[in-house]
């Protein structure tokens, strides 16, 4: 069996060291291209994008893949729709892992929203902001204006910040507790804004602004797929296993 793994997160990492075990089946791992230096995979992988969705569609006729495994960011809207859509055109089983969503603890001082852009309705003006959200929606933000903007990335931009009153900070994760309060009480953050990604890695920094009373933002997940779903990666190698 040949095997599309869209990665990018925890649990298709793990998913395809899992595969790279099993005898029979041919796994490629596909990287959006966004870190410019990502971790390495145990089974062969391709980076960058594919063309736009007649692309993608070729390029799994081409290769002869019998099977798609969704692995990418709970953000990555545009690819999941994409990658679901066309498995369905080609009558390819496709499954998506999605890991739960983030609830709130006692404790938590939690506010969501639907997009970016509602940021500046609940942060005032004066206020410094860390911004956990990635630069590939840092422009959604320039609304946030008055504010302190620290924007956390991988590696370093080309460019500068792209509007007034902010900056980038560098730093790769995993982030303990201990490192996350220390760098908002240090920072003198007034709020955190978050995308609700899920995952106990980088939940630390809601932990952190918990302990410190920190007013969190998190931006609800797109809609769901209508789609073959699993949580962990354990449940999409049963799942794989399951189509030999």
């Amino acid at each position: 069996m040949k095997l599309l793994l869209l990665a990018g997160t925890s649990e298709a990492r793990r998913l395809a060291g899992a595969l790279a075990e099993i005898p029979g089946i041919d796994v490629i791992a596909s990287l959006a291209g966004v870190t410019r230096e990502p971790l390495d995979l145990p089974v062969p992988m391709r980076s960058g994008g594919f063309g736009g969705r007649d692309a993608f569609r070729k390029y799994l006729q081409d290769q002869g893949f019998d099977a798609v495994v969704d692995g990418t960011h709970p953000f990555a809207q545009i690819i999941s729709k994409r990658c679901y859509e066309v498995a369905q055109e080609l009558d390819i089983p496709h499954l998506q892992i999605l890991r739960p969503a983030w609830v709130p603890e006692a404790g938590d001082l939690w506010t969501f929203i639907d997009d970016e852009s509602e940021a500046a309705q609940h942060i005032p003006q004066g206020a410094t902001v860390f911004l956990a959200t990635g630069r590939q929606t840092l422009h959604r933000f320039d609304n946030l204006t008055g504010r302190q903007i620290i924007c956390r990335q991988i590696e370093t931009s080309e460019g500068e910040f792209p509007f007034e009153g902010g900056e980038y900070l560098i730093g790769r994760p995993p982030f303990s507790v201990e490192e996350e309060v220390e760098l908002f009480t240090r920072r003198k953050v007034d709020w955190l804004v978050v995308k609700n990604a899920g995952g106990m890695l980088s939940r630390t920094k809601l932990v952190a602004a918990r302990q410190l009373k920190i007013p969190v933002l998190l931006i609800n997940r797109p809609p769901l797929l209508p789609c073959n779903r699993v949580e962990t990666d354990k449940a999409a190698l049963d799942w794989v296993r399951g189509l030999l």
